[in-house]
């Protein structure tokens, strides 16, 4: 009763806030846990679009360009364009289209016409195989990528993609660049969502996320839920519930496209960061994994100093993304671990202020779905992005929304991150619920660990209200706002020290939202030199 109560309390107190025009900031933290509790009238519309949805049927004909998509590089200067030509096939004996027959070509420039500058790039096709009996393959169109250079900052560009030679060009489109770094340098408005889909929620979310007018998409791995259907198409919210016999799990990879053609009218415009997540891991014939994720998109991997598509970083004016892959090796002898230390190092505070870390699987997160799942890496990384300040993080995977209070291994700490799990994109898979520290829910530890990369690091904890035990019996102090619905977030980075985080719920009207804060940095007390962390932790208002 008492546990209630406070919660109450917390919550009525938070939207003090709200009604008197005061956004609360994390200088006034730690806060008190919060748990909305759920609307059991809300449900959404998590059933996916079906192939006949007008949004997701090929709308070109021949080779012209479809699912046109901007993203990153590293720096200001470039950009990456993405598109399809030419249509997938599907069979047991298909033979892949020859990417030498089209060019990789995008003319660009201030004005829509004359464009006077010209890029080239390259293009590929991948295949989805299975060696087994009766399962359909899968083999892509032609898919280019285009990396255009010498850009201006925050300025417009026009832009038309294709091949001239052969007059298949698509319509003209646009985009804006990134402001050039420093630290008063910033994108007006920065969109976070995970666990996307393609799904009824998910046209509310991107409904909803569009009228943000964001100048950057950040999506935090599970892109489109192919891995829930069979390769003949029929699909379920639940793969292993419903086809446990199958000898591989399978994919149904039109999936991907007709995801690429519902965010055209996004994507075309408004660049996108893509984040590896378990859902694109897609198993194939020779162990092959992930062939759609690298496939479709570009990735400023080789500009930033490493050739892997699953970790890289790049800058948006005064901010520097690590983008870091759950599922491919993180210990302290590994390829990833080690270019994220000389990242790290290389990170100029003068210029970027901002250091934002996002992977898919959650550190903190206290629903059961998923729950200290990422525990390994959590272990071998969590010291490397203390030590050098990171201020916030966010993660999906969980289908709920979570905001921690700054926290470093579990404790309270004024140094520590932000960790904010978005993973309420609004797929299939549905919503999560239930939470670890409630009664009767704690989960085996045993079962925890996740599948693909193996290990077991999740123990009882040692210290704190939960020594003893693999749960807590609250909502732990390190969890300040939880609530599980459908939506996405905004973050707007004000200056080198503020940025304001926003929260939306597609249940709410769009001028409204679910939760709302000032993250606040400290650099004058959260220096990169352990002894001056630990000793302003005595100072925390715990």
């Amino acid at each position: 009763m008492v546990r209630e109560v406070v919660a109450v309390f917390s919550f009525l107190l938070l939207n003090l806030f709200r009604v008197f025009g005061e956004i609360p900031t994390t200088l006034q933290g730690p806060f008190k846990p919060v748990t909305v509790p759920l609307d059991e009238s809300f449900r959404g519309h998590a059933i996916d679009l079906p192939d006949t949805d007008p949004r997701v049927k090929r709308d070109v004909k021949g080779l012209e360009p479809e699912q046109i998509s901007v993203s990153l590089s590293s720096s200001h200067d470039s950009i990456w364009i993405s598109w399809i030509t030419g249509e997938f096939q599907m069979g047991g004996n298909i033979k892949p289209l020859d990417p030498k027959t089209i060019a990789s070509v995008v003319h660009y420039g201030k004005l829509r016409f004359p464009m006077i500058h010209k890029a080239t790039g390259e293009s590929l096709v991948y295949s989805q195989l299975y060696s087994f009996e009766g399962l359909e393959n899968y083999t892509s169109g032609i898919i280019h990528h285009v990396r255009l250079t010498g850009l201006e900052p925050n300025t417009l560009y026009y832009y038309r993609c294709g091949d001239p030679s052969k007059q298949l060009m698509s319509a003209i489109h646009s985009f804006k660049t990134m402001p050039v770094s420093g630290p008063r340098s910033y994108p007006s408005r920065i969109a976070l969502v995970g666990d996307l889909g393609l799904t009824y929620n998910t046209t509310s979310t991107i409904d909803h996320l569009r009228s943000n007018n964001p100048d950057l998409i950040l999506l935090v791995g599970d892109v489109c839920y192919a891995n829930l259907y069979l390769t003949n198409g029929t699909g379920s919210d639940c793969y292993s519930c419903s086809f446990a016999d199958t000898p591989i799990h399978e994919t149904y990879q039109p999936r991907w496209d007709y995801w690429g053609r519902f965010m055209k009218p996004l994507v075309s415009k408004v660049p996108i960061m893509m984040v590896q997540g378990n859902h694109e891991i897609e198993e194939q014939a020779e162990n092959q994994t992930f062939a759609s994720y690298i496939s479709r998109f570009a990735f400023p991997s080789k500009e930033s100093r490493f050739s892997s598509p699953f970790y890289y970083s790049f800058d948006a004016g005064g901010i520097h993304f690590i983008v870091l892959g759950a599922y491919v090796a993180y210990n302290k002898s590994d390829d990833q671990y080690k270019w994220l230390h000389k990242d790290l190092e290389s990170v100029n505070r003068d210029v970027t202020p901002w250091l934002i870390a996002t992977w898919h699987p959650p550190w903190y997160a206290t629903y059961t779905a998923h729950y200290r799942e990422a525990e390994c890496m959590k272990v071998a990384m969590e010291d490397l992005l203390y030590e050098y300040g990171v201020d916030i993080v966010f993660n999906g995977h969980v289908h709920a929304y979570e905001r921690s209070n700054r926290v470093y291994n579990y404790t309270l700490d004024p140094c520590g991150p932000i960790y904010i799990v978005i993973g309420d994109g609004g797929n299939r898979e549905k919503m999560s619920i239930k939470h670890a520290d409630e009664p009767g829910n704690c989960p085996e530890p045993s079962t925890t660990p996740d599948q693909f990369m193996g290990g077991f690091c999740a123990r009882n904890f040692t210290s704190g209200p939960a020594a003893g035990n693999f749960c807590w019996d609250r909502q732990p102090e390190y969890s300040a706002y939880r609530e599980t619905s459908f939506g996405h977030g905004i973050l707007e980075v004000k200056n080198e020290t503020h940025a304001l985080w926003t929260w939306y719920r597609n249940q709410d009207m769009y001028n409204k939202f679910g939760d709302q804060i000032y993250i606040v940095r400290q650099p004058d007390k959260c220096l990169v030199d352990q002894k001056v962390i630990r000793h302003c932790m005595k100072n925390y208002n715990m």
